[in-house]
This record gives structure tokens, C-alpha cells and sequence, in this order.
């Protein structure tokens, strides 16, 4: 058997923690077993990780007590670093590189650094960190991952990119789990009252990357088209107040529902009409090919890769522009009928059945 330590679950089950958990619940547990090591006092799906056999260990994080972190994160490599075959580090920035710099100095062969984003998403000073960081990366890291290609050169030289020890592991989902079923569809809207309104959505952590107030104001600009409807915000995060506070200044609180960190999001996708996702960046969102498998109208920002295009039911517009998107919701959402579930997932390699075959086999011959 293989064991991998994993370092890149925090307390909330959002894009990182949502992939990596995808793949581990797919993976041969005979073959492959993965411990977490973590910097949070809670850690998100920590009870089913510990119910698969995976163990966490939790150390002092460094933005908390730089001695205590210090000391924790040495003694875990010196104490545990023989028993794993590879670390498999994945984070959103190069800010802090030291469970890549321990692995190395405490012996595990294989160091894996994974790219979740494509821009910085924190302060200016880990930016400045993230680009020094980024020079010596290949000192201390044997392997480079990405969620895709347009995110990649945020993390990693032309030179790593180029070599063979670079490769982008698709984000992939339980495909039959929010593929469209019309009978989940009337079930959840009447379960909610949804039924003959207009459901718009947004899945993400509530922040400023996700840009949720731009989505909140052409709520609003839509709602004098149409007062049929309302808006879904699920997921949590460090924005909600100001969210919530927006969304009394637009006088849409009755519109406006915060349904926080859910576990039915597949059901909910089902649900609603049309997702508003205007980030300002992304690596690859998770969000967005789930919302394709569910047949979900989806209108997004170009500042989003077009390699999150599965479907026709996709459509990228400028944030300069939020009379735009007004027109595009409008016009597309007269002409769309939501189809029977189609393979377009599947066949760009976004099913987790098939791809954590792919990613177990590169563990098991590392």
C-alpha cells in the first residue's frame, strides 16, 4: 500500500477540500491511503476521513504562533516522514512552502505541489512571498500539479510547465450524482415553495475573489425585468456581512437567500434556473462543471478559463459591463430548454469514476 500525507484541507469544504475528497473517496483503499496534515482546530470532512481509514494531524498554524508552528510542523517530519511514500501539498498560493521543505529535508522521495488559482487571493505580502518562493520551488518539490492549464504559470516557470514532471489533474465530479434529473428538479423546488419562480444561484466561499456583490446588483437590475424571482447564495465565508448588508441597500433582502455551507448541492443545482459566477479569478472552478452537469444556465466572468466550457449552457461576459450581462440572462434564458443529461463530462475527462483510476495509479507507481 501507498501512503500519502496531504497537506491543503482547512475547515471549510470548498474547492480544495471538495477535489480532494472527490479522488479519495474513489481510490483503492488497499491500494492508496491518505493522512491530512492541518493547521485548522476543525478540518472539513473530518469524520469521513477518519471513517475511510485516513488519519489528521493537526499542527499550530503559522499565522497563529510562528514558534509553536515552528516547532509542530519539524517534529511531525522528523517523528512521521518515513512512513509516507510522497506529500501531495496542495494549496492557492507559494506564500508558505515549508511542508515541501521538511518532506525533502526528512526524506520523502516524492514532494507533490499542486496549483489550485490562478492569481494571488491574499494579502500584498504573501503575493511577495508567493514570487520569491516561486524561484526556488524546484529545490524542494520533485512534482508539479495543476487544475489547468490557464492556471499553471501563476505557480510554475515556462521550464517546469514544459518538463515532464508537470501535469494537470482535472477537477473532476461524481458526474451521475448532479447530472439533470427533471423528477430531483420538481421535488426539491417544491420542497423550497420555488415553484414558478425564476431561481437564480451562486455556489462558492463568500469572497472577494467570487465577487457575489457583483452578482447581487444584476440581481437587483434584473429583478425590474422580472420581480418573479429569487437568488441562492450557498456557501459561507468572510464577505457575508457585507453581503448581507448590500443586499438591504438594494432592497432585495426578500429576495435574497443565504443558505450557508450545504451538503445538497447537487439537489440545489437541480433546482436553480441560472447560476451568476463572476469571479475575478479562478484556477478551475469545481462549482462550474457541476452546474454544466446539472444543465444549469450558467453566465460567468471572462476572467474565467475557457477551459471550464463543457456545454452550451456556458456563457463568459466582461465585468465591465453589468447592463450586459442583464441583456445576456434575457435573451438566453428566453431561449434555453434545459436538455436531458448528456456526456460532454465524461468525454473531456471529468468524471471521477474514471479520473481517480488515473491519479491512483500515479501514486502507486511513484
Amino acid at each position: 500500500m501507498k501512503r500519502i500525507l496531504v497537506f491543503g484541507m482547512t475547515e471549510n469544504p470548498g474547492g480544495i477540500e471538495s477535489v480532494i475528497m472527490n479522488y479519495y473517496r474513489h481510490f483503492d483503499k488497499n491500494k492508496v491511503c491518505l493522512d491530512f496534515l492541518c493547521n485548522t482546530e476543525t478540518v472539513a470532512y473530518e469524520e469521513e476521513i477518519k471513517k475511510i481509514g485516513g488519519n489528521i494531524y493537526k499542527i499550530t498554524a503559522r499565522s497563529k504562533n510562528y514558534t509553536a508552528y515552528k516547532k509542530d510542523i519539524n517534529s511531525f517530519f522528523k517523528n512521521n516522514a518515513n512512513r509516507y511514500d510522497a506529500i501531495w501539498v496542495n494549496v492557492c498560493s507559494l506564500a508558505n512552502i515549508d511542508y515541501l521543505k521538511y518532506a525533502k529535508k526528512y526524506g520523502i522521495k516524492t514532494r507533490i505541489v499542486h496549483c489550485h488559482n490562478s492569481q494571488n487571493m491574499d494579502s500584498f505580502l504573501r503575493g511577495l512571498l508567493h514570487k520569491y518562493n516561486k524561484l526556488f520551488l524546484k529545490k524542494y518539490a520533485t512534482d508539479f500539479w495543476s487544475c489547468s492549464e490557464n492556471a499553471s504559470s501563476w505557480f510554475y516557470s515556462k521550464r517546469i510547465i514544459s518538463s515532464n514532471k508537470f501535469f494537470v489533474m482535472n477537477n473532476a465530479i461524481e458526474y451521475d450524482k448532479f447530472k439533470f434529473n427533471e423528477q430531483i428538479r420538481k421535488k426539491v423546488r417544491k420542497a423550497m415553495k420555488l415553484d414558478n419562480l425564476l431561481v437564480f444561484g451562486n455556489v462558492g466561499r463568500l469572497h472577494f475573489q467570487k465577487n457575489q456583490a457583483f452578482a447581487l446588483r444584476v440581481f437587483s437590475k434584473y429583478l425590474k425585468c422580472n420581480s418573479n424571482a429569487v437568488f441562492l447564495l450557498i456557501g459561507d465565508g468572510e464577505d457575508k456581512d457585507k453581503l448581507l448588508k448590500l443586499a438591504k441597500e438594494l432592497s432585495i433582502s426578500d429576495k435574497v437567500f443565504f443558505l450557508g455551507v450545504r451538503d445538497d448541492v447537487a439537489q440545489l443545482l437541480q433546482a436553480i434556473d441560472i447560476l451568476l459566477f463572476p469571479s475575478l479569478f479562478e484556477g478551475l472552478s469545481l462549482s462550474l462543471i457541476e452546474a454544466q452537469a446539472s444543465k444549469t444556465l450558467v453566465f460567468t466572468s471572462t476572467n474565467v478559463s475557457s477551459e471550464t466550457k463543457m456545454s452550451d449552457s456556458i456563457f463568459y461576459i466582461d465585468l465591465a459591463n453589468e447592463d450586459e450581462w442583464i441583456n445576456q440572462i434575457v435573451i438566453q434564458n428566453k431561449k434555453y430548454k434545459r436538455p436531458k443529461a448528456t456526456d460532454e463530462i465524461k468525454d473531456r475527462g471529468f468524471d471521477i469514476n474514471q479520473e481517480a483510476k488515473k491519479i491512483e495509479n500515479r501514486f502507486i507507481n511513484e
